[in-house]
């Protein structure tokens, strides 16, 4: 059953402990009983006595049946679970003296990532004596994060660590990514009046 996690996590009629109760809902008055009464009540309305808030003085039940009750707890958690928002952190690495084409390329696939929410990482690693070029490692994560300015803000300037300079970025607000466009083939006049001849 799918409620077996949620079940044992509430006390629910005889297992309650207390000489009196709050009990709360719609179909009780709102008030402290004795426990006794309490579970009167609850068989009066063909349900479970169920002790919501053990911790208060005196603890809080409410007159419900308990798996209707475990239905809503779980809906109500995969609700929050849902308006959850996973970040991920895309990572983007490049040398230190990269070149104009693998520059944009990976610049093409940042502003990918950054219009799907993802934030990015990118990174410059120094191997060997390439770290005597840090400064160029700065200059090229300055000049990435510039030509991202209107995707992205950049929530960590560059950061050297141990052999690693590290810069990143999350998605503005607001940047929605864009409807690719159907791929419209140009026939020219002619080649359709070839064809034709053809046939």
């Amino acid at each position: 059953m799918k409620n077996d996690n949620l079940k044992g996590q509430h006390r629910i009629n005889e297992q309650i402990r207390a000489k009196e109760v709050r009990i709360v809902g719609d179909e009780v008055e709102s008030k402290v009983y004795p426990i006794a009464q309490a579970l009167r009540l609850a068989e009066e309305h063909q349900a479970d006595l169920v002790e919501i808030s053990p911790n208060a003085q005196p603890p809080v039940c409410r007159i419900i049946d308990y798996s209707k009750f475990l239905y809503q707890l779980k809906k109500r958690q995969k609700e929050q679970k849902a308006k959850q928002v996973k970040v991920n952190v895309k990572e983007i690495r490049f040398g230190p003296q990269t070149d104009d084409h693998d520059y944009n390329f990976k610049l093409k696939h940042a502003i990918g990532f950054l219009e799907d929410g993802d934030k990015v990482r990118a990174y410059v690693f120094f191997k060997g004596r390439s770290i005597l070029f840090k400064e160029q490692g700065e200059v090229l994560l300055l000049r990435f994060a510039n030509d991202l300015e209107e995707y992205a803000k950049v929530d960590q300037m560059p950061l050297l660590e141990g052999k690693r300079m590290t810069i990143q970025l999350s998605p503005k607000k607001g940047v929605a990514k864009k409807p690719s466009k159907p791929v419209v083939q140009k026939v020219e006049p002619s080649a359709v009046a070839k064809e034709e001849e053809v046939e």
